[in-house]
């Protein structure tokens, strides 16, 4: 029959999750750890690596390894070295496709069906984007959730006798939302959702990245956001800075300069907490609108919050928990794990799906983050207004909904028209997103305003539209199939990507520990300086001499030292 999982698909870091015994758990991968880096590479010989050994390669090997391509779900953007070139929907159905494979060593069983979750500020073309990943994937997967509202399961599920009003803030590597939700007797129903999808934590590294390159510049005279492996080194150093000033007042960031005077002329660059908190300023001031939409969409102030939950690694700054306490008045809360409550969520989500006797006492409601309209043109006496905005459904609508308006043609004669799909909140459709367009033909000629037209939006769990016009006077029906939007992959474009899928030579899993462990190390020799660089290079030359020798208790042995030492000297 197969198992059924919950799937948190991060921009940073991906997981998975099981409901047992009433209790959602996350899955270890193939190397032990709960959290997968959404990242792939390319190795040496072409073969497909994802994961902890993908990222580690990005400070070696930046040209052959992608990230942060779930902001682009959706675009027609593309990843390529050499010959190779991957849309983003392709490097996601690759994490998928490794995170299911670390699930069924785990469970020791096939995976029959997931829940996937997507930022709740993911728009029509960004949803479809992920359900094209999981199909490359070969990934059943009929529901796709938002992440707080999963966020929000996972603190329902621990606590769902309570009764309460929560704002979950949603801060992952790449994107922020904001739910406000209600829970009563075990029923959670999202009130309002906002958000920013391009805005995470991978933002406050960038502003150090930027910032250590300035310095670059001062001292070297030549600007490594130019260069790419110098960028990768930069960007390596600066995400553990942004991580360590989680927990320290100061760190002291060092970065040996490219070239031949990389032993000679490191940049040493000392940041405290409130240096970064100044950088960071342009980010927290982003972070302030999502918050007052979803407020005011749920008709409550702040002060009516009961808990202010964090969720997504990037709230773990206490700048973020800092911003929380000054918006609502008190302390945010962390009683679910903020890196793994999202995976959760999923987990609970997949199991009331299935009808778990253990959760039925749960139940779930999410709504709409954006409004849905047309096109329309508006007279005003001899003058006519083209291009305005005509919302159908509106954002904050509890799903599924379906919503019909009725429209009447414009001209004397006409006998057809164009429906226009945009997505979006401003007046003019101009500023908002076009999802799609359908000329609808065989309207009974008649006076201007005489033939009614009307236009049913079905918004569905998942956030997908379906679009149906009906010529009234004619009860002819059509339905817009949105498949051919900008950046959107046609039927044609998965089905190759499927075959391609297939055909990719991939890193063997079972030597992904010693990979991964090799990576991480060849990673940090690139670092270090003196007698550091020299033991762990004693260290990797041992290991592997023991892979060549084939033999499994020496190699554990010191893949567990290697390990340690990395440990050690990144400490």
């Amino acid at each position: 029959m197969g198992s059924r999982i919950g799937i948190d698909l991060g921009t940073t870091n991906s997981l998975v999750a099981v409901i047992r015994d009433g209790h959602a758990e996350v899955l270890a991968n193939v190397i032990g750890e709960r959290q997968t880096p959404s990242v792939v590479s390319l190795d040496d010989d072409g073969a497909i690596l994802v994961g902890a050994a993908a990222r580690a390669r990005a400070l070696t090997h930046p040209e052959r390894t992608f990230r942060n391509f779930k902001r682009d779900m959706g675009t027609d953007r593309e990843f390529s070295h050499g010959a190779k070139s991957f849309r983003p929907e392709e490097l996601s159905a690759l994490v998928l496709r490794q995170l299911v494979r670390d699930a069924e060593a785990a469970l020791g069983d096939t995976i029959a069906e997931a829940v996937v979750t997507v930022p709740a500020y993911f728009g029509e073309l960004q949803r479809r984007a992920t359900r094209d990943a999981c199909e490359i994937a070969g990934l059943h997967v009929e529901r796709l959730i938002n992440e707080p509202t999963a966020a929000a399961l996972a603190y329902g599920l621990q606590h769902r006798d309570r009764e309460c009003r929560i704002a979950v803030l949603d801060l992952g590597g790449g994107t922020f939302d904001v739910s406000v939700l209600e829970i009563i007797e075990g029923v959670i129903e999202i009130q309002a959702s906002a958000g920013d999808a391009r805005l995470g934590g991978e933002d406050f590294v960038g502003l150090l990245v930027d910032a250590l390159a300035d310095r670059a510049v001062e001292r070297w005279g030549a600007d490594p956001r130019t260069l790419v492996h110098a960028r990768a080194r930069f960007w390596e150093a600066c995400e553990r800075a942004k991580c360590a000033l989680s927990s320290q007042e100061s760190v002291e960031i060092e970065v040996p300069r490219p070239g031949p005077h990389r032993q000679t002329d490191p940049l040493l660059l000392t940041l405290t907490q409130d240096e970064a908190h100044a950088l960071w300023q342009p980010i927290l001031q982003r972070m302030h609108p999502p918050i007052r939409r979803a407020l005011r969409d749920a008709d409550l102030g702040p002060e009516q919050i009961d808990e202010v939950v964090l969720v997504g690694g990037a709230t773990r700054m206490p700048v973020v928990a800092q911003l929380a306490q000054s918006v609502f008045g008190r302390q945010p809360l962390r009683t679910i794990s903020p890196d793994e409550a999202v995976a959760q969520g999923a987990a609970v989500q997949m199991a009331l799906k299935t009808g778990d006797d253990q959760l039925d006492d749960m139940v779930a409601t999410d709504v709409a983050p954006f409004s849905l309209g047309v096109s329309t043109v508006e007279s005003h006496g001899r003058r006519r207004l083209d291009d305005v905005f005509s919302p159908i459904l509106e954002r904050g609508t509890v799903l599924p909904a379906s919503r019909v308006e009725r429209f009447v043609t414009a001209a004397d004669g006409q006998t057809k028209l164009r429906v226009e799909v945009f997505q979006g909140e401003h007046s003019l459709c101009r500023d908002n997103n076009k999802l799609g367009e359908y000329s609808v033909e065989g309207i009974p000629a008649g006076a201007g305003g005489e033939q009614a037209i009307d236009v049913r939006f079905t918004y569905d769990l998942n956030g997908i539209l379906e679009v149906d016009v009906t010529i009234v006077s004619t009860q002819e029906t059509s339905t817009l199939i949105i498949e051919r939007s900008p950046g959107r992959m046609s039927p044609e474009q998965v089905a190759q990507a499927c075959e391609t899928m297939r055909q990719l030579k991939f890193h063997p899993r079972e030597s992904l520990p010693n990979t991964t462990a090799l990576s991480r190390a060849e990673s940090l020799f690139t670092e270090l300086r003196g007698p550091a660089r020299e033991r762990l290079g004693m260290a990797m030359r041992a290991f592997r001499l023991s892979l060549e020798e084939q033999d499994p208790a020496a190699i554990d042995g010191l893949r567990r030292e290697l390990l340690a030492l990395v440990e050690r000297f990144k400490s």
